[in-house]
Order: structure tokens, then sequence, then C-alpha cells
């Protein structure tokens, strides 16, 4: 398996309906297919099939499987980096927002990821792979739970300071509301990917924000 830092050409992955030549014909039918089938239950042949072009073919644009889920997971990672406001902004950002409509703003926005058709297929494959790939494993712990909780440590810290939030310790606040909402929002992903009703785990999510700020808030 190659190190996770090796160059991998980048794609704009989220301009689905633009990918017009066969490399990006190849990327979008191979991230289909992994999230459906997980990463390990496709071939190459059963990519280029359903591509329609020759096995040889693909070799033209890629080296191999492995650089084909690569390309996916740095280009969803370059992406995902834009989720969270720049910490420099932070200050101007909370001056003019309550804690609860910072939160609030933080799932809404989550939930409009999932609802694109690339993002909601990329988490599936990082939830499949995590285990097995090194790259997909530094994505999940990294990006999306180290990264997130040391942001919101921040914005407690910040919070804190102007009197938003009640005394205590920022990374334990960050810690107890994250963890449930990442939780959370798997299941809406899961049930979304399903077709079946997310009311219930939407209101749950709504009611975990509520208790968690009545419990901070002065």
């Amino acid at each position: 398996m190659k190190d996770s830092n090796t160059a991998v050409q980048y794609f704009n992955l989220f301009d689905i309906d633009k990918a017009t030549t066969t490399k990006e014909k190849i990327l979008y039918t191979a991230l289909d297919l992994f999230s459906k089938l997980g990463y390990h239950g496709v071939s190459i042949r059963e990519i280029t099939r359903n591509v329609g072009i020759k096995e040889s073919s693909l070799y033209n644009h890629f080296r191999s499987k492995e650089e084909i889920l690569e390309c996916i997971l740095h280009s969803f990672r370059r992406e995902f980096a834009t989720v969270l406001p720049p910490i420099d902004r932070l200050d101007e950002i909370l001056a003019y927002s309550t804690i609860d409509s910072f939160l609030q703003k933080g799932i809404e926005v989550f939930k409009m990821h999932f609802e694109h058709q690339v993002y909601e297929k990329v988490w599936r494959i990082i939830y499949t792979e995590y285990f097995r790939h090194s790259l997909a494993k530094e994505i999940f712990l990294n990006d999306m739970i180290s990264n997130m909780l040391s942001f919101l440590e921040t914005v407690f810290t910040k919070a804190m300071a102007t009197g938003k939030v009640k005394e205590g310790n920022p990374r334990v606040m960050a810690a107890e509301y994250q963890y449930p909402v990442f939780a959370m929002l798997a299941e809406y992903n899961v049930l979304k990917f399903n077709n079946e009703d997310t009311t219930q785990i939407q209101q749950t999510i709504t009611d975990h924000i509520d208790y968690f700020l009545e419990s901070i808030k002065r």
C-alpha cells in the first residue's frame, strides 16, 4: 500500500455533471461501485465494463485500482477541509452568532454534504475501508474526528471568553457534543442511503443539540 502522502492528481469530485473525459468517467464509475460493493468487492474488469472501455485502456489513465481509490480519497480530503470556517474568522463569526445558531449551522452544512451524491458515496467508502486502507483511516481519525474536536475546542474556548457558555473544560465539551453527533450523522447517512425515513434521527440530533446547549449555556 502506498504512503497516504503520495501525490495523486486532484479532481474536483463535486462537478460530477461535468465528467466528460474517459479518466473522469473511470473515476466516477469506480466511486459508484466502491460505495455500493466495497473497494475489495470491485474488479478492474467491472469498472471498465461499466465505463464501456477495454481493461488495457484504464491503465492509460490509472496505474491500478489502488490509485483510483487514492485519487477519490485525496480529492475528498481537499474538499472536506473547506467544510469548517477558517480559524482566523471565528472571532468575527461568533461575535454575530449565538452558540445555538453556530452549532445548528454546522449540522445543516454536514447534512447538505450528505445530500450531495458524491459526498454521500465517499463517506460510505471511508466507513467501510478505514480498517483496511491507511488513507481512509487517516481521513477518518484525523480529518473527521481529531481536527473536528480541535476546532470545537477552539470554538468553546472563545465562547467561554465572551461569556456565551459556562466555564469548563472546552476539550471535554467538544467531545461530549461531537461524538454523539458523529454517530447520529452516520445513522442518518445509512438511512438515507437505503431510502428509509430519517425523521426520527433528525429529531434526535435536534434534541441532542438542545440538551447539550442547556447544559453549557449561562
